[in-house]
């Protein structure tokens, strides 16, 4: 399997602060690298929503369990009706899990923030949000480091024939936008109000936004190694060369995949 199989998390390092966004199945592999490097001990985690596969890696995150860490969970995607620490600890409770949140020893706080709004991890990080379309809702974020930038957007569903002025606007100038390319073109119709996109959806809006390096992520689990190389070929054959640092202009998101813009 060589494109990888667990759900979504992406970690972000920029001026010395963690950043990760969402904790699917892969933040359990992360969380292990983190105690075992003894690497920071500050995680601020970012969920674009809280749907199961985007919150099931969390309770292995191995930092929890560690009490001189401090992790600080966020998602902008859920007032006024609810709070992300109200339904953190619904996932976590009988009969969906065997144990609580109390049984963490790290410090942990929760935010709740509103689409739109601008977050300042430290005084040198900014992350930009703006909501996608997608069930329930959920968040896109842009985060600018010392003249650097990557947007992380997934899970949307794009309007055929229109480009997403919220993501548009959010993305303009990125070096790197990470885009749910589910989909192609093709197979869209039979999943539309799924709340997913294309990686041709992705191509057209990198193009319309100068983005650099366009990131398919979110691969459909039907998607086999063999369709993941067929797509990244067309995919590339679209945005051909590389960026001014280096990277393609496309590239498919896999297991330990690491960029620097």
């Amino acid at each position: 399997m060589r494109y990888g199989g667990n759900t979504s998390c992406v970690e972000v390092t920029a001026g010395g602060r963690r950043l990760i966004f969402d904790a699917g199945t892969g933040i359990r592999k992360l969380g292990k690298r983190i105690c075992a490097a003894d690497e920071s001990t500050e995680t601020d985690i970012y969920f674009t929503h809280t749907h199961v596969d985007h919150i099931q890696g969390l309770s292995f995150f191995a930092p929890l369990a560690r009490g001189e860490h401090k992790v600080r969970l966020s998602a902008g995607h859920l007032a006024p009706e609810h709070t992300l620490e109200q339904v953190m600890h619904l996932a976590m409770a009988a009969p969906l899990f065997p144990v609580t949140m109390d049984i963490f020893a790290a410090k942990i706080e929760f935010h709740d923030f509103v689409c739109g709004d601008t977050l300042k991890p430290a005084p040198d990080i900014t992350v930009r949000t703006a909501a996608l379309n997608h069930p329930n809702g959920a968040t896109g974020y842009r985060v600018e480091h010392a003249g650097k930038s990557i947007c992380y957007i997934t899970d949307t569903e794009h309007r055929p024939g229109e480009r997403d002025a919220n993501i548009v606007g959010l993305c303009r100038g990125a070096d790197i936008m990470i885009y749910d390319s589910s989909y192609t073109d093709a197979e869209y119709p039979a999943h539309a109000g799924w709340g997913h996109s294309t990686w041709q959806e992705g191509v057209r809006i990198a193009d319309t936004a100068d983005i650099g390096t366009l990131v398919l992520f979110h691969h459909d689990p039907t998607h086999d190694d063999d369709t993941m190389d067929r797509i990244v070929a067309e995919a590339m054959a679209t945005r051909p060369g590389t960026t001014p640092a280096g990277l393609p202009r496309i590239v498919a998101a896999r297991e330990g995949l690491i960029l620097a813009p």
